[in-house]
């Protein structure tokens, strides 16, 4: 397998501008925050985990502030998506339905901080309740290609 990207944390003061949860402390979010990893050596996803407790009524939804960045080789981009379980169950879904990361994001100005914004769409009727340090969503790395004419 190819190593082509790496995870690691944006500065306090950009997570601390990002983080938006009045019930949870920013410092101590920052503190908790896990980076990315694979549970098994067959996973292809990348799990990501909340660095602060989150619940979601059918209905609501919410900015996650991961305190992760990705820097990403040139080719690569990183496709996110919520954990499958998650959407099985509760119907978790990214805003967007599926983030993509590009490789020069990581140079933005907010430090290529990765941001999901998760909605529970209500259509199962259940609250979703996860503690600090769940993993609530998941990243692919996949090359991409460009057409002939570009330039």
């Amino acid at each position: 397998m190819q190593r082509i990207a790496r995870f690691e944390k944006v500065s306090l003061p950009q997570f601390q501008s990002d983080f938006s949860d009045p019930r949870s402390d920013a410092c101590a979010a920052y503190a908790a925050i896990v980076m990315p990893r694979r549970a098994t050596r067959g996973s292809a996803g990348y799990d990501f985990f909340l660095p602060a407790p989150l619940t979601l009524a059918p209905g609501e939804g919410a900015l996650v502030a991961t305190g992760v960045r990705a820097l990403i080789d040139p080719g690569w981009a990183l496709v996110l998506a919520p954990r499958s379980g998650l959407g099985f169950k509760y119907r978790l879904q990214l805003d967007n339905t599926v983030g993509i990361v590009d490789s020069d994001y990581a140079f933005s100005d907010n430090e290529g901080h990765i941001l999901a914004r998760v909605f529970n769409d209500g259509r199962a009727g259940k609250t979703l309740s996860l503690p600090a340090g769940a993993a609530f969503m998941q990243g692919l790395l996949l090359p991409f290609g460009i057409t002939e004419d570009d330039e």
